[in-house]
């Protein structure tokens, strides 16, 4: 009688590498495009600073820019159009390109109002940085997740940290673009869009800066975006901003804070 403890078991049925064969491959998605102005679309863009919002604050700020020009959108195929109203809003999934100029000086930013996918993220800093889009400095405005921050977050806290490249934080010759933040801890990690941006600044040898705040809603981290904004990125620029941006993102941050607490009710 074969003893069912010490026999070597017979073979499996299925090789590893077969089971994939149940599993129907991924669709393939499209690469990320820019829909650029007749004026812009034959042209390298050249600006001086490129701000790329993804955080709350930032996206209300710099979307009530009374000053500012559409130029263009990214599009990623997957994110429909679905919704969006004809005027930009801020409820649109949606990341429009606009420009302020200044004398001689363009500065353009991007307002990402959709998630990327980390699969994602790569081919979307392509697209915004190197190929059509060459600036010479790159500032990324982004929220701290918790789930990456080493340490604990308080909602009424009110912080920001920053990550440089290699380039701009050896600063030859230059100011250093974000003044007064501390550097991101030691052990808290980036991921995500923000972290293939910065990335891709590197690898182009591109002066770049990644700010993060939290929390990302609440009148304290507006405040503190707007002075970052207004003191240290938009100095000497001629611009103007629609008074009811901050009632508009008060109202917001008052809206999630009582979807949050109907969640522990």
């Amino acid at each position: 009688m074969d003893d069912v403890i010490t026999d070597i078991p017979p073979p499996s049925r299925l090789l590893l590498e077969d089971l994939n064969n149940f599993t129907p491959p991924p669709p393939h998605l499209p690469s990320p495009f820019l829909v650029l102005s007749s004026a812009e679309s034959k042209k390298t863009l050249r600006p001086s600073l490129l701000i790329i919002a993804m955080s709350s604050p930032s996206l209300h700020f710099l979307h009530h820019l009374s000053s500012k020009t559409l130029i263009g959108t990214l599009v990623l195929p997957e994110i429909p159009f679905a919704g969006n109203s004809i005027e930009p809003s801020l409820r649109d999934k949606s990341c429009n390109i606009y420009t302020i100029n200044d004398a001689d000086k363009m500065i353009m930013f991007v307002l990402v109002q959709y998630s990327v996918t980390s699969e994602r993220a790569h081919a979307v800093a392509r697209v915004l940085i190197g190929e059509k889009i060459i600036p010479q400095r790159v500032l990324i405005l982004d929220s701290v997740q918790s789930r990456n921050f080493r340490g604990k977050l308080s909602p009424d806290e009110t912080i920001a940290f920053k990550l440089e490249t290699s380039l701009e934080r050896e600063n030859v010759g230059d100011v250093s673009l974000v003044k007064g933040f501390d550097y991101y801890p030691s052990g808290s990690v980036v991921d995500g869009l923000a972290a293939a941006l910065l990335s891709r600044c590197q690898l182009m040898k591109i002066k770049g800066t990644l700010c993060v705040s939290w929390p990302d809603l609440g009148a304290p981290v507006m405040s503190l975006v707007k002075s970052l904004l207004a003191r240290d990125v938009l100095t000497g620029i001629d611009y103007t901003v629609d008074k009811n941006y901050e009632n508009e993102y008060l109202r917001l941050s008052r809206r999630k804070d009582r979807i949050d607490s109907d969640l522990y009710t």
